[in-house]
This record gives C-alpha cells, structure tokens and sequence, in this order.
C-alpha cells in the first residue's frame, strides 16, 4: 500500500487551469482518469486525509504510485481527452459502461438484391438498416414471427436461398405463406422490396396508415363476398395489432429519446436506460458501477452521458445513415450535468445534428422517466442481495491463496499456463490472466511450442514461461532506458535464456507479437509532467504487451510442470514470482522442489479460483488447438496441388465451401471461379480426385477424435 503523501505533487506545481488527470501504479499502469475545471483543486483533495476519503477513492490512492495531468483550453475538449484516455488505457477504477455481450438487433440487408430479414449482434455494416437494440433475441425472433404474416419477406440465408432457387422449390416458410419465396420467382426483385419497405416502414412507426389501409381492404373483400381473402387481412391486422402491443407507444409524437435514471449509495450506483424510437419502447439496458469517489447524481450524468455515447459513436463508426445514429435527438435524465452546454455540445458533434438534454418535468416524459427510475431501484437492490457474496468470496479466495502458499501479499495478479494437442501434434499452448479474482481478457496470450512434441508437455510449459518472460525483461528493460524499441524485437537482450540463440528468440518475440495482436507505433503521445515509466511505450502511450508480472504463477500439471516453470524462471533471474501446479486428478497443488502437495479443502474459495483459472487456461488452449488444426486439415489437400497460392486456395474455399464439394466440382464450374483459367481448373480437379482415390479425405472426418489431449 502506497502513501499518497509520498507522490503528492510540490505546492504550486499543479496549475490552476481546466485539464485531464492519471493516476498510475508501481508499473506504470494507468488506473484512474478524471477531468477538472481546476485541476490544482480536485487534485488536492485526493491528498487529503486517508481516513475523510470515500472508501473506493482510498483504494484508489493508495494503489497509484503517481499522477500526471495535461492542461487544455475548453471543457470539451476535456471531454474528449478523459474518454480518449479511458478507452485507450481501460483504467482499472473507471466506470466503462459497456456490455459483456453485444445486444441483439433487427438488420434488414437493404443493400441486397432481395433483402433479408434476420436477428443480428456485431458492429454496423454499411447498406443494413438496423431496429433495436432489444434486451432479449427471443423477443425479435417473436415478434418477427407474428410479422411474416403480413410482410412475408425472406429471413433464410444466402446458402439456403441459393439451394432453393437450384432446386425449384421453396422452403417451408414458403409453402406456409411466411415467405414471398422470390428463390422461385413467386414474387420478382421490386415487389419483394416493396415488401421490405412496408415492413421498415412499420418497425419505424407508420403504422396507422398501414392498419387502415388493410381494414379497408378487409371491408371491400367483405363486401365483394371474397371471405377467404378477408379472413385472411383480418389475421394480418390482428397480428399487426399483437406486435404493437409488444412495442406500446408511450410518447404519442414519435419521440427519438433515450430516458436514463440512477439508483446510488455510497458505494455503487445503478443504471437504467430505455431506447424509444418512433415513440415506442425499442430496448431497455443497465449496469451496476462501483463509484471511485463521492459522485453526485449530476457527476453521475456526466459521467454516463460521455462514456456509454462515446463507446457507442465508436462502435457505429462504419454505419451508414440507414443505420441511424446512436446519439439520440434528446437525452432525458433524472438532473442535467454541471456543464450542459458542453456536454450538449460534445454529443452533437457525435450525431452530427443538435441533441438536446432534458430534464422533464410533466406529462408522458416525465411518467416514463419515473418508470425507468423504478427498474433503477429494482436492479440496485437485485445487485445488493448478490454483491455481498461475489465480493466476499473473492477476497476470501486471494486470502486464503496467501495463507496456504505463505505469499508474502495476497495474489492480485495470477496468470496460468495450459498445453494442447493430440498425440503430440498442432502443440499450442495458452496464457491467461486474473487480476482481483476477475478474468482480464484483453492481457491472454496464445503461443505455438516450437519444439512440438519432442519435449512433452514439460517441455512445452518450461517454452512458454521462457519466452513470456524473457519478453518482460525485455520491455522493463526498454522502459526503464527510455528507448521506445521493437515489440517484436524484444527478445536481443542479457536476458536470452541459456540454449537459445538472440536471433530464435527475437523470432519468437515476433511470432508472439504477431500472434497476440500487438500494434504497431503509433502517434506520439501527450507531453506530461512525469518522467517515463517502464509500463508505458513513450512511442504509443499504450501499455506494454507482457510489461507486468504475476504475483502468481499456475501451470496445468504436477510437480514436473511445477519444477520446469521454475527453472526457466531462475534461468532469467526471476525470483519474485510464485509458481504451483494444479494437478487435475486430486486438485492437488505442487509447490516446486516439494515432495508433497498443498491439499486444499474441498470448499474453499481458493481452490475453487484456481480451478476457475485453469479451465479458462484449457478453453482458450483448447479453442486455440482446434483452430490451428482445422487450418492445417482444410487447406492441407490444396496445399499440394502445384500452382495454387494462398489467393487462390481462399478463393475456391469461399466460392465451394469445403474441399469435399470442389472434388465433386466439374472443370466448368471451377474455371467459373475467380482467377481461375481452364487449366488450372483441370489441374485442380485431377490432382484432387487423385487425392481421393489414394484414400485421402477432407470432408472433416479426419478431425473428429476420441477425445484431446493437452
């Protein structure tokens, strides 16, 4: 635990001027971004005294070894820098309001030839028109349902509807009327999208000239005796009326808003927000945030207001207008932040037209901002109820972790290492991370062994330490020297372990990098005032890949796996990092150098985080073994057929979909494919039928085994 008064910046040096603050911890990381008109005056209360604190803002404190702050000019511009920085370095205690899912929606292909309806989750396409966001897939799935009925447009495939169209006949939605099957030419291209307009036009709103239209029509079938037809539009208007009912209309003059409350105490805070498009209630989303400092309910708005539009601004940046904008025309909230006029001003410049914060006083908008209020509460005490138990089994299973291993502080960070294969092939191994009991996701690493199956999984293990840490050394290395450097070539240093040559190890440092996604320099960053710290690369601001070290190390195994992690450990000279075992048929935890286990109890929280640990270590392996493996059998018929580049090959295998089916592919239809002439689809097609007659297979059966190893 650090003291705040041993980094608290020398009077006068801290400007009394608007900025963006960061604190930082012993390594560098950033964990914590805030704004202040005056930074001189909100940094000031941060060193007050520990005990007057709010208990997160305390933690928060004494974690952080440092602060650093950059001036600017306007509010908005601290704006825009605080969520630059937050999304950038994802601090540890700010809110991020954003969801461990993405929410469904209603995408309607508009870009197609014939459209298609379907339930969809990811970012924004171009030439896709969206509905939603809903809570539940199932409610757009019914809703959907009831509405095929009167607008029978396609909701199948590009596959499905490309095999109905070869075979003549439609699918079953066809034959029941849920479909206007134009696969078959019932109806052609423009009275299909005339079909998907009218089905737009409804989700959007207009839809009383749409349920007029249809009991006219009811009426003049009614009237010409043609009963079946009006007993038909009848249905249709009685399933339009269903799904109105599903959508209830609570602002009668088509308001676009989204409506947002809180429910708070001290410690925490609840979200609730309700999308209400055209009047109607679209989706509904909430969040539970621990608070880092006493927060009004106006900070409280703000804060909610730059981080939750700004993450959704990003995620539609590739959607074109047909999609709309994620910024409401009007915001309406419980209280109006400090600034409005600059929080105004920020969200405008994210919709591209004026947005309007309100708080509503009387009338429908007022109502249905005490409705969301109410759902606030509701999920507030819900979280309270379980709050108490995840909090306390956490730090109870880091306790006792510290207890039983005689660490010297409790394990904060626990990284583990996993090994997958079959029978010594595709050897892959994983490296995930805990941090404060929770999975961190963004900081798992992926590995291929290099020496394969000749060391075992012992071997494998003793690879995977080595090279994650050596990569540490390395960047500490780089970081406390200054020099921004290579990721990739992070491995030339004092620190190659013994047996392994600089350039092998500045090849796997590559391979590592390049594997995991590490990116690239960037811009320079902010000029602050702190020297640079050995967490951060000075050439993109952004923390360093494999720049901090576990408080705990956990290998899938026994006391082998154990002993081999620490002697790649001592080879580097790394003697601060606890290592164990978890061997899987007892549980039982090896210490290195021990002849007998660590047994745990059975109900412990500690033994049940470690196993959480290392069936997170053996999913992401595992996921990764059989992607590696389903490369290498795909493509590994193609790979021998001479002439055919990685161009090609990727080619046949999105225009035919397997191997399988281009053998069964005649000559015609492989010249039909891209960059193919007759002659190559000749050879294609004699080399692979050769292929088949040796008794090679590739249609996936090769890949179905008892079971894997790792």
């Amino acid at each position: 635990m650090a003291d705040p008064s041993t980094y608290r910046p020398a009077p006068g040096t801290i400007p009394d001027a608007p900025g963006v603050y960061r604190f930082h911890d012993a390594e560098g990381r950033v964990i914590y971004v805030g704004k202040a008109k005056s930074l001189r005056s909100r940094l000031a209360s941060y060193f007050a005294d520990l005990s007057g604190l709010h208990p997160r803002t305390r933690q928060m404190v004494t974690t952080a070894t440092g602060v650093r702050w950059t001036v600017v000019n306007t509010e908005v511009e601290a704006l825009q820098l605080e969520y630059s920085w937050i999304k950038e370095f994802d601090p540890r205690f700010n809110v991020r309001y954003r969801d461990d899912k993405s929410y469904p929606v209603l995408a309607v292909t508009l870009h197609e030839q014939y459209p298609r309806l379907h339930v969809y989750r990811g970012p924004r396409k171009k030439g896709v028109r969206y509905f939603g966001p809903y809570a539940h897939a199932w409610a757009i799935r019914e809703t959907l349902d009831m509405l095929l009925r009167v607008f029978p447009a396609r909701t199948c495939s590009d596959g499905v509807f490309k095999r109905h169209a070869q075979i003549g006949r439609p699918c079953l939605l066809g034959y029941i009327d849920k479909c206007s099957a134009p696969c078959v030419g019932r109806v052609d291209a423009d009275q299909h999208r005339a079909i998907v307009d009218d089905f737009c036009d409804f989700l959007a709103g207009r839809t009383d000239a749409m349920m007029r239209r249809l009991d006219k029509e009811m009426q003049q079938a009614s009237e010409e005796l043609q009963f079946e037809r009006a007993a038909r539009l009848r249905d249709d208007l009685e399933a339009l009326r269903r799904a109105m009912e599903k959508q209830a209309v609570v602002l009668g003059d088509g308001t676009d808003a989204d409506v947002a409350a809180f429910a708070e105490d001290e410690l925490a805070a609840a979200v609730q927000v309700f999308h209400v498009r055209g009047g109607r209630v679209r989706g509904q989303r909430g969040w539970v945030i621990d608070k880092v400092e006493q927060t009004s309910t106006t900070e409280l708005t703000e804060q909610f207001l730059t981080q939750f539009y700004g993450e959704q601004a990003s995620l539609a940046e590739q959607a074109d207008a047909g999609g709309g904008s994620p910024v409401p025309r009007e915001v309406l909230v419980p209280q109006l932040p400090e600034d409005p006029d600059a929080v105004g001003q920020w969200l405008s410049g994210l919709r591209g037209s004026r947005v309007t914060l309100r708080v509503p006083q009387r009338g429908d908008k007022r109502t249905l901002l005490e409705t969301v209020e109410r759902n606030a509460k509701e999920a507030f005490a819900q979280y309270k109820l379980r709050r108490a138990g995840d909090i306390t089994a956490r730090s109870a299973a880091l306790q006792e972790l510290q207890e039983a291993l005689a660490l010297d502080s409790a394990p904060l960070r626990i990284e583990c290492v996993d090994v997958s294969h079959i029978q010594g092939s595709d050897v892959v191994a994983s490296l995930v991370v805990f941090e404060d009991g929770v999975a961190r996701k963004s900081e798992y690493r992926r590995f291929s062994i290099r020496q394969g199956a000749e060391g075992g999984d012992v071997g494998s293990i003793a690879e995977v330490v080595r090279r994650r840490f050596a990569r540490y050394l390395k960047e500490a290395e780089t970081g406390a020297e200054g020099g921004a450097g290579s990721e990739a070539g992070a491995f030339a240093s004092e620190a190659t372990p013994q047996g392994v040559q600089p350039d092998a190890t500045a090849a796997l440092a590559a391979e590592d990098a390049a594997a995991n996604g590490d990116p690239a320099a960037g811009d320079e960053p902010v000029t602050d005032n702190t020297e640079p710290n050995p967490g951060i690369d000075p050439g993109t601001g952004r923390p360093r890949k494999f720049a901090y070290p576990p408080n705990l190390l956990v290998v899938d195994g026994g006391a082998p796996q154990a002993n081999a992690a620490a002697d790649a450990l001592a080879e580097l000279g790394i003697t601060d990092v606890a290592v164990i075992g978890l061997a899987k048929r007892l549980e039982e935890v090896w210490l290195p150098a021990e002849p007998d286990p660590v047994i745990l109890a059975r109900t412990s929280e500690a033994l049940y985080l470690l196993q959480r640990v290392r069936d997170e270590a053996h999913r992401f392996a595992v996921t990764y073994h059989r992607q590696k493996r389903s490369t290498r059998m795909t493509s590994s018929e193609l790979d021998a057929i001479p002439g055919l580049g990685q161009t090609r090959k990727a080619a046949l295998l999105k225009h035919f979909g397997s191997v399988r089916k281009i053998r069964q592919a005649g000559v015609d239809e492989i010249s039909a494919v891209p960059g193919f002439g007759r002659k190559t689809a000749e050879t294609v097609r004699e080399s692979l039928n050769g292929a088949s007659k040796d008794g090679v297979s590739t249609d996936g059966a090769s890949d179905r085994t008892e079971g894997e190893g790792h």
